[in-house]
Order: C-alpha cells, then structure tokens, then sequence
C-alpha cells in the first residue's frame, strides 16, 4: 500500500469487513502473545472470547479503497469511553493510519458526550504505546482486570471540562 489518502468510517461490527478486519488484528495480536503463528481453531476462539458487543461504534480505515485497519469506542460510564481493537494492517503502517483512527475515536466520543477516553495495552504492543503517547493519551493507575493489559492509558478530549482535580506534581 502507497501513502495514498486515508479514510475512516463507521460500519456495524456484523459487517463482512469489520469482522474480517477484526479476525486479522486478532491472529497478529495472538500470534505475538504466543511467539507462534496461530491455528484456525485458536483464533475461532479468541474471537469468541472478544466479543465486539457493547461498542458505540466500529471504524474501518481505508487505504487505496482497501481495507487497513480498524478502531473500536465502548462507553464505560456517562463521559469515559474506552478505545479498543486500535490496528492498523503491517504494510500501511508508519503512514498516519494509526492517529487517524484515533482522531476518529475521539471525534465519535466527543459526538456521544464523552469527556474522557480510556484504553489498555500489552508490555509487547510498543508501537502502540508509542501512538498513544504522541497521541495525548498519558499512562494511569489499572482501570479495568484485562488478564492482558500491563499499561492503561486515558486522554481528557479538548473542548469538555476537566472530569477530576489535576493530580499534585
């Protein structure tokens, strides 16, 4: 893929390209956990066992009309939402995709009246830890029991009141 023009729309989570999408950063996502490529059957049921129910909303980004990537909001409370399944495909890569889906997320909760967005990620998953902080988005305490997660993150969106007293420096 070129660095041709990126776009990024909702589609319901059921549709053929958001589940295809979802199974391919799925097989990555394991394949790193375990070292290893992963089996059919393996990721049969890693999808099962991540279910998409209880998004706001499911982004697709496209490159070149292909699909590159995905992004996930699920609200948590009445103004914190929670940016899940963040992947862009390996070949568009380091091409903006990534802050691009993020935007998106961002705008779609600003849209739904959140103030606050929230997510996790794995020690491994460096490139992601990367975005996020370029992003705005700065470490926190554990907010959710992910078996998976070792870093949390959270970003108050521009434009909404602080949620909490600023922390002592």
């Amino acid at each position: 893929m070129g660095t041709h023009e990126w776009t990024v729309t909702p589609v319901p989570v059921e549709h053929p390209e958001a589940v295809a999408v979802v199974r391919e950063y799925l097989a990555e996502i394991v394949a790193r956990y375990y070292g290893r490529p992963v089996s059919a059957a393996e990721l049969d049921q890693v999808v099962l066992d991540e279910p998409l129910t209880g998004l706001e909303t499911f982004l697709i980004a496209r490159q070149e009309d292909r699909v590159a990537g995905c992004a996930g909001l699920r609200r948590l409370d009445a103004v914190t939402g929670e940016v899940t399944k963040v992947y862009v495909h390996p070949a568009a890569r380091g091409q903006g995709g990534g802050a691009r889906l993020l935007a998106a997320v961002e705008a779609a909760a600003g849209e739904r009246g959140m103030a606050v967005l929230r997510l996790d990620t794995r020690g491994d998953l460096v490139e992601a830890r990367a975005l996020y902080a370029r992003a705005g988005y700065r470490e926190i305490p554990r907010y959710n029991d992910s078996p998976y997660a070792a870093h949390w993150f959270e970003k108050e969106l521009p434009g909404t009141a602080p949620v909490r007293p600023p922390t002592a420096s």
